[in-house]
């Protein structure tokens, strides 16, 4: 469905060049929930702008293969966005027009994407609120998003999107503004949408609890750049990148009761510094001064990574 390799954005600054984006692999197959892992600055959602041809202006996009569901994105990346990609935001209140009602805001959708008089626009956005688990969907029509949960706003928000007629959802940290429980009850409309509807989702987040209930794969990025991807199972029991193996080890369960919190102690490289080497260097325990090249990409057990550390 997705086939993205050696992706790069660059922006114009003051400053020079911002390197926002720099070495991103990602492939995705049909109906996959496929996570994007990553501490905040490390590229997730701007990988997901260049997918939805939403880059700020001057960005300078380059990639050695940039393909969805087999043709080349190329230049065409903004017919995609709502005809075959839609994004659900993180922050459902912020994404929803707090001064237009819910019918009013899917109707908007649905106009936009299908010629159909308003009697089936109306009746098309009832289903669609029924899908997504929405009680009473005629009567949701008339109230507007402040009369709603954040877990209701949230499920519209999906909606917009399933409205749209895409068949490729990017999940932009979509419980981040829900508790717990509600969180749980979005990923589980998720995964189902995904098994009914044929969906295909990018799922960004830095939450590995989303990671291990949710994705089928997973991608870890780490300034803008892909350093380790494999099946959820195997990344997160075994993972062979050291920021990978940092990332999990700075999990709060990861740690005995009563212990300090491991950290990764540092930050990520400002963007507009140039990274001849391995990206992680400065932060890795394990660094070598081989680390000053490139790193090679090693393969085993389906998982790929960038490392010179050879691992069992």
């Amino acid at each position: 469905m997705l086939e993205i390799a050696n992706l790069s954005v660059t922006l114009p600054s003051r400053r020079g060049p911002l390197h926002v984006l720099r070495r991103i692999d990602l492939s995705m197959a049909k109906g996959q929930i496929h996570g994007l892992i990553g501490e905040s600055g490390c590229g997730k959602t701007m990988t997901a702008m260049a997918l939805l041809g939403l880059l700020p202006e001057g960005a300078v996009v380059a990639a050695d293969r940039f393909r969805f569901d087999g043709d080349e994105v190329a230049g065409r990346v903004k017919t995609l966005r709502g005809r075959r990609i839609a994004l659900i935001s993180q922050d459902p209140a912020a994404a929803l027009n707090p001064v237009l009602t819910i019918g009013r805001q899917m109707d908007d959708v649905i106009r936009s994407h299908h010629a159909l008089p308003r009697p089936e626009r109306q009746a098309k956005a009832v289903d669609i609120l029924a899908a997504t688990g929405l009680p009473d969907p005629q009567n949701l029509l008339r109230r507007y998003p402040h009369q709603l949960s954040g877990g209701m706003q949230q499920r519209v928000v999906i909606a917009q999107a399933l409205a749209t007629g895409a068949d490729f959802l990017i999940a932009d940290e979509p419980t981040t503004a829900l508790d717990v429980t509600v969180g749980a009850q979005v990923l589980r409309l998720l995964r189902d949408l995904v098994a009914s509807r044929g969906l295909t989702v990018l799922m960004i987040t830095h939450d590995m609890d989303v990671v291990a209930e949710t994705c089928d794969r997973a991608t870890v990025l780490y300034a803008g750049i892909s350093v380790e991807e494999g099946p959820v199972g195997a990344l997160l029991d075994h993972p062979r990148h050291p920021y990978t193996q940092a990332l999990l080890a700075a999990l709060p369960d990861a740690a005995p009761h009563g212990a300090r919190l491991a950290a990764v102690e540092g930050s990520i490289p400002p963007p507009t510094e140039t990274l001849p080497g391995c990206a992680f260097a400065a932060r890795c325990p394990h660094a070598t001064a081989a680390c000053a090249a490139p790193p090679p990409l090693r393969n085993a057990g389906g998982q790929s990574w960038s490392c010179h550390l050879e691992l069992p």
